[in-house]
């Protein structure tokens, strides 16, 4: 199980929600079967869709 949270606290390198969204389908590749969303992501760049596209990232990368 993957989440949100996790990659924040694991990746504090991250500096943009672009970076965030390529995380997210590198553990997707990486073999990361669920990914649950439970926090908001922090960036200034974090568009009102944000979940959506968390998901279709995750969801697409394999």
């Amino acid at each position: 199980m993957l989440w949100l949270s996790e990659i924040l606290l694991q990746e504090h390198d991250l500096v943009s929600f672009d970076q965030l969204i390529e995380s997210v389908k590198v553990r997707a590749r990486n073999g990361a079967m669920f990914f649950r969303i439970d926090v908001k992501p922090p960036f200034q760049d974090t568009p009102n869709d944000w979940e959506e596209r968390l998901e279709a990232a995750f969801s697409s990368a394999n």
